[in-house]
């Protein structure tokens, strides 16, 4: 009997590289001359990441620089949670978090994809705060790998563990 080839979807971000790209940002903001005497500024501020700048489209623009660092460290901007900009005295503040793990409806979702569109013998069990895909063929792992890949979900996935 053949046994069974698995592997999990998670859905999870890199600390160093987020923080290597708040780095690189925060250098950038420093030295580009638009962002001069306007009190432009990102830093970690506990789990969230504060941006400030004195006008709405400032702090804007900072979280446009900082998204392009994200980009370039490969970082997807899914993984990324912005609010809206809120005035605070005389600067704007925005704030954004780092989402990691599936959401159990996010999950529900991707399994029920997976079970109408993907191959007969498929299964997806939700674990926690990921999902574990298994079949008897690697080949269907495959083809349910490209599927989830193709698809349009409000998650950055990642494939661990294939064996």
């Amino acid at each position: 009997m053949a046994s069974e080839s698995s592997f999990d979807v998670v859905s999870k971000v890199d600390r160093q590289e987020v923080d290597n790209a708040l780095n690189q940002a925060a250098k950038e903001i420093a030295q580009r001359y638009d962002f001069k005497n306007v009190g432009a500024s990102i830093a970690w501020s506990g789990e969230k990441i504060v941006m400030t700048a004195n006008s709405e489209e400032r702090v804007k623009a900072v979280l446009d620089v900082f998204q392009t660092k994200l980009i370039k460290r490969g970082i997807s901007l899914k993984s990324l949670d912005t609010g809206d900009p809120k005035a605070s005295g005389k600067e704007y503040r925005l704030e954004a978090a780092i989402k990691e793990g599936i959401a159990t409806d996010e999950a529900k979702k991707i399994s029920k994809l997976i079970r109408d569109e993907g191959p007969k013998g498929v299964k997806a069990q939700i674990q926690g705060d990921e999902l574990r895909v298994s079949a008897k063929s690697r080949d269907d792992l495959q083809a349910v790998i490209a599927m989830l890949k193709q698809a349009d979900l409000d998650v950055a996935l990642q494939f661990v563990n294939y064996r």
